[in-house]
């Protein structure tokens, strides 16, 4: 509640009250009201200064005269504003200067950090493969003499077996384990023909399929690339990489955890195997050797050394105990990974060598993609070349056999094309024309034989028998290396030179 001054009706500064009228006056005036006429202005009663009651009440606040009364006084606050704002613009300017300071030294000494890091893997590694190589120089001829009597020899310190160069040839047991495995695959074969499994994702769920998680972090950043990829055919939850970087990873996608990197080759890993068995992979690379390790210790266990030449090509045989290799010594190699013999080594008459293996759903033939430009089918038990695929322009860049048995997918580096050849009638029935300056990286069919995979320059899903596209992925933002497709099709996985393993499904 305000008070009003009687006389000037404002608020008085300094208010007192008449207690002959009651009525509330500013000091001043009252006082020289009664000074002049000596009566009560309200009532008209004598009354002097005296009587008068003074009131407390707080000091009023008058509010602030306006300052911007004109346009040049708003235009002047108007610049002094601006001028604040810049000057606080610069103190923000200079603080992210002192930041990014901080942080490019923060990153340097983490670069110098991780350097230092790789160069001490790098010796320790190397320092591994000659303990792992070492031969005693003394008795030399009694251990030649003896090798092929004991085709393995295991250096004490690491338990790693090697194979020598001899060839333990291929046995009537050999060959006729192949034979009854085969057996047994065709008949199943056949059985699986018939119908698709129910668990298999439709054409139509495939075309939704989108980018469900990307992984950058399985090999290393200085050396970035994924080269190779593979599924655990039994465990889908577990995936194998071969990096730039020299290491296999194996990295579980269900709690997205790198389960263990393998550490050994002495250059890039390009060729990767997760064998059905969960305890064991394959890894090949340009460094002469294929390993076999065990992955609860993270260790090679068998070091084949069958081949000269930069290892281009691997394929695990279906009863899980042989591998296929191929190389750029010209060579192609069938190996015991139990017991790390080389079993047979047969010389193909490529002109630079071979780029490519892959063995056919059965087991007992087998194909090979040259330099040249050349697909050839070989018999395993006979060891002869069977059939040969021409048409091609540059080197097979990868084969891939149906699940069906019938079909076979090629591609090389400069067409553009993916080839499809009928086994059957040894001869081409489609080819799969691509955009000028496509790359073909890798091939792959699903488990079914429904659905074929093509990675390169981008990613694409096409429907077999029709073989229409049904799915282009590009999502990876270099070439992609490879890819492959989890149990059922449910799922599908590709690795790129981005660093990165992606993944794909029904969100």
């Amino acid at each position: 509640m305000s008070l009003i001054c009687a006389i000037s009706n404002e608020v008085p500064e300094i208010p007192v009250l008449s207690p002959i009228s009651g009525a509330i006056f500013e000091k001043r005036l009252i006082e020289k009201y009664i000074q002049e006429n000596g009566v009560d202005p309200i009532s008209g009663k004598e009354m002097s200064i005296e009587e008068l009651i003074e009131i407390k009440t707080p000091p009023v606040l008058k509010p602030k005269p306006p300052s911007a009364t004109s346009i040049p006084a708003i235009l002047k606050m108007m610049q002094d504003e601006w001028d604040a704002l810049m000057l606080h613009a610069f103190t923000q300017r200079q603080q992210l200067q002192t930041a990014r300071q901080e942080l490019s030294h923060a990153l340097y000494q983490h670069d110098a950090a991780c350097r230092v890091i790789a160069r001490l893997n790098k010796e320790v590694t190397a320092a591994r493969e000659a303990l792992a190589t070492l031969k005693p120089q003394a008795g030399i001829t009694t251990i030649q003499q003896t090798v092929v009597q004991q085709p393995i020899v295991a250096t004490e310190a690491t338990g790693i077996a090697t194979q020598p160069m001899e060839q333990a040839g291929m046995s009537a047991e050999v060959i006729q384990k192949l034979q009854d495995k085969a057996t047994i695959l065709t008949q199943e074969r056949k059985k699986k023909g018939k119908s698709v499994p129910d668990e298999l994702v439709n054409s139509d769920k495939l075309r939704g399929f989108m980018n469900l998680a990307s992984h950058p972090g399985l090999h290393s950043a200085s050396v970035p690339g994924i080269l190779a990829l593979d599924i655990n055919s039994n465990d889908n939850s577990k995936i194998l990489t071969g990096g730039n970087d020299k290491n296999a990873t194996i990295f579980n996608k269900d709690t997205e955890q790198v389960v263990t990197i393998l550490k050994g080759h002495t250059k890039k890993v390009t060729k990767v195997i997760y064998h059905p068995d969960d305890s064991t992979v394959i890894t090949a690379s340009p460094d002469c050797t294929i390993r076999v390790w065990n992955v609860p210790t993270s260790q090679t266990t068998i070091l084949l050394r069958c081949h000269d030449g930069p290892v281009t090509g691997l394929s695990l045989h279906p009863t899980g105990d042989y591998v296929l290799s191929t190389s750029q010594d010209k060579y192609w190699s069938f190996s015991d990974i139990r017991t790390g013999r080389l079993l047979t080594k047969i010389q193909d008459t490529a002109e630079r060598g071979l780029t490519a293996a892959q063995f056919h759903p059965d087991g007992l033939i087998f194909g090979t993609g040259t330099d040249d430009a050349q697909v050839r089918i070989w018999d395993l038990k006979e060891q002869s070349n069977v059939a040969n695929f021409p048409g091609h322009v540059g080197e097979i860049s990868s084969i891939s056999f149906s699940e069906n048995g019938y079909y076979l997918a090629t591609a090389a580096a400069n067409d553009s094309c993916v080839k499809l050849w009928d086994l059957r009638k040894l001869k081409n029935f489609k080819t799969i024309q691509l955009e000028d300056g496509y790359e073909v990286k890798d091939l792959c069919f699903d488990q079914s034989g429904t659905y074929l995979a093509i990675a390169g320059t981008d990613i694409r899903i096409y429907l077999c028998k029709q073989w229409t596209e049904l799915k282009v992925f590009n999502d990876h933002t270099a070439m992609s290396t490879g890819v492959r497709f989890g149990k059922h099709a449910q799922w599908l996985a590709s690795t790129s030179m981005d660093r990165t393993l992606k993944l794909y499904g029904i969100e």
